[in-house]
C-alpha cells in the first residue's frame, strides 16, 4: 500500500510539475530543437530560390517559343514564305497591260522560288530566296481598276491583313501615288516597276523605289533624237532642217501621268529651241476626242507627241485617221501606243509612228538572257515581251534581289538592302547597266543605272532607232501620216 501510494503521488507530483512549469518545458524544447529548426530553414530558402529559378527560365522559354512563332524572332527562325502584295489594273480599259504585268511577275517568281537550271541568270539555281533558307515569295494580287484610292485601299488590307513584307506596282502613276504614301506611312518597302510620272521620285519618301526611268529622261532622249536628226547623224536620213520639225503639238491625258509628261514637254521644248502650238490635255478615258483632235491638228504641227492610255490612243487614233491626220513625226510615251492591242488594232498604219520604250524584242539579238525568259513568257502570257511586261518582271527580280541582300522580312533591313542594292545589267532582260537607286538632283530612290530607247514601228516591228548604237533599223522619215 506504501508503495502504490508513493507511485500515486510521484505521478501526481509530476503532473503537478508538467502542469506549473510546461512553458519552463516548452520552452526548453525548443531551445534544444533550435539548432534542427535552423538548418530547415535554409534549406526552405534555397528550395524557394531554386524554384523562383525555375519560373522564370520557363517564362523565359515560353515567351521565345510565342516569339518565334508569330513571327518576332525571325533572326532566329526564318519565314517559309515571303509575301509581296502585287497591285495592278486586273480590269477596266487598260486591264491588258494589267494581265501582262501580272503574267510577268508572275513568272519572275516562279523562277526564283523553283529550279530552273537552262536559266542562264542567278535566280534559276535559287530554289527560293538563299539568304532566308529558301523561303519562297508569295504574291498576293489586288485590281485598283485605274482608281487612286482602290490602289490605297488595297495597299492597306494588304500591310495590315496579309502582313505583306512589301509592294510592287501599280502602272498608272495616279495608283502608285497613293500607294505609296501607304507605304511610307506603314513604313513598308515598294518597288515600283514602271510609273514614269517624275514627280514620283522628288517628294523626298525613303520607302518608296523606281526602278524604271521616268518621263524626264524620255523626253530629254527624244529631244536628243531630234538634233542628232537636225545634225545629219540618224542612219537613213540626211540632215533635216530644224524648221521641218520645230514645231510641236502635243496631247496628254490629265492623270498624274499625263500631267508630268506635259510639264516635261513643255520644259524641254523651251531648251532645246522647239515651239509648242497646240497644247491639248483631255479626261482619260473619254468617250469622244473630236473637239480635241482638231484643236491639236489645227495649227498644223510638224511633230506630234502623246502621253496615252491604251483606250485612249486608240480612240484618237481612229480620230486622226478620219481628219487624214499628217506630221513629219510622230511620237508616243510608249504606254498605249505600244501595247499589242494597238498593232492588232491599226496594222500596217502604225508604219512610221515613234515610241519610247525599254525593251524590243530586237535586243533578242544582243541580250540573248532576254530571248530565253521570253520563249516562257509567250507560252503564258501569249505574247511577247513588250516595255510594260519587261519592266514588271525587272522589278519582281528587284525584289528578289532585295530581299536575299536584306536577309530578313525585317522592313527597316529591307529598305536599306533596297538602298545599297546593285544588281548588274547581265542579269536583267531590259538593255540597262543595272539597277542602283540613288538620291540625285532631288529624287530619292530613283535608279540611275537605267535608261531609254525609242523604237519605231516598220512592217509592225519596232526596230530600234535610239540609242544609236544599238539601232537594228535605219529611221524613217517623215511619218506617213494616217489615211
Amino acid at each position: 500500500m506504501r508503495l502504490r501510494s508513493r507511485i500515486v503521488g510521484d505521478s501526481l507530483n509530476n503532473h503537478e510539475t508538467e502542469s506549473k512549469g510546461g512553458d519552463c518545458i516548452q520552452k526548453q524544447g525548443r531551445r534544444k530543437n533550435k539548432p534542427v529548426n535552423e538548418e530547415e530553414s535554409k534549406m526552405d530558402t534555397k528550395r524557394k530560390i531554386a524554384s523562383h529559378y525555375l519560373l522564370k527560365v520557363t517564362i523565359a522559354l515560353l515567351i521565345l517559343g510565342v516569339a518565334l512563332y508569330t513571327g518576332f524572332g525571325t533572326a532566329i527562325a526564318q519565314p517559309k514564305e515571303v509575301k509581296i502584295g502585287v497591285i495592278y489594273p486586273l480590269s477596266g480599259p487598260v486591264a491588258h497591260a494589267g494581265k501582262m504585268s501580272k503574267d510577268a511577275v508572275s513568272l519572275c517568281a516562279d523562277y526564283v522560288n523553283n529550279k530552273w537550271p537552262n536559266l542562264p541568270i542567278p535566280i534559276g539555281n535559287w530554289e527560293g530566296i538563299p539568304s532566308l533558307n529558301g523561303a519562297k515569295i508569295k504574291l498576293i494580287f489586288g485590281d485598283h481598276r485605274g482608281e487612286p484610292d482602290r490602289g490605297a485601299d488595297l495597299a492597306k488590307k494588304f500591310i495590315l491583313d496579309e502582313k505583306v513584307a512589301g509592294i510592287c506596282g501599280c502602272y498608272h502613276s495616279s495608283v502608285t501615288k497613293t500607294v505609296s504614301t501607304v507605304c511610307e506611312r506603314s513604313k513598308i518597302p515598294m518597288i515600283n516597276p514602271e510609273s514614269t510620272s517624275p514627280v514620283l521620285t522628288k517628294r523626298g519618301y525613303k520607302w518608296f523605289f523606281r526602278a524604271t526611268p521616268h518621263d524626264r529622261i524620255f523626253v530629254r532622249d527624244f529631244f536628243e533624237f531630234l538634233e542628232l536628226l537636225t545634225q545629219g547623224k540618224v542612219p537613213g536620213v540626211k540632215a533635216v532642217p530644224k524648221s521641218e520639225i520645230d514645231e510641236i503639238g502635243a496631247c496628254t491625258e490629265n492623270t498624274e501621268w499625263g500631267a508630268g509628261t506635259r510639264d516635261v514637254i513643255k520644259e524641254f521644248a523651251k531648251k532645246y529651241g522647239y515651239k509648242i502650238v497646240s497644247d491639248v490635255t483631255y479626261p482619260h478615258e473619254s468617250p469622244d476626242l473630236t473637239a480635241e483632235v482638231r484643236r491639236l491638228l489645227a495649227p498644223k504641227p510638224e511633230t506630234l507627241m502623246f502621253a496615252s492610255y491604251i483606250s485612249d490612243a486608240i480612240l484618237l487614233t481612229k480620230t486622226m485617221k478620219e481628219f487624214k491626220a499628217k506630221a513629219n513625226i510622230f511620237w508616243s510615251q510608249d504606254v498605249g501606243f505600244y501595247q499589242p492591242k494597238y498593232m492588232e488594232t491599226f496594222g500596217a498604219a502604225t508604219q512610221g509612228i515613234l515610241n519610247r520604250t525599254v525593251f524590243s524584242k530586237k535586243l533578242f539579238a544582243v541580250k540573248p538572257v532576254a530571248k530565253n525568259i521570253n520563249v516562257e513568257f509567250k507560252k503564258r502570257a501569249g505574247v511577247d515581251f513588250m516595255g510594260t511586261s519587261a519592266r514588271a518582271f525587272t522589278g519582281m527580280q528587284a525584289w528578289a534581289y532585295v530581299l536575299n541582300k536584306a536577309g530578313s522580312i525585317n522592313p527597316e533591313t529591307i529598305r536599306k538592302a533596297a538602298e545599297t542594292i546593285e544588281i548588274p545589267g547581265r542579269d536583267l532582260i531590259v538593255p540597262w547597266k543595272g539597277i542602283k537607286f540613288e538620291n540625285v538632283g532631288g529624287e530619292t530612290n530613283q535608279n540611275t543605272w537605267s535608261s531609254g530607247l525609242i523604237v519605231q514601228y516598220q512592217a509592225q516591228l519596232p526596230e530600234i532607232i535610239y540609242p544609236l548604237d544599238v539601232a537594228t533599223a535605219k529611221f524613217i522619215y517623215p511619218w506617213p501620216g494616217l489615211k
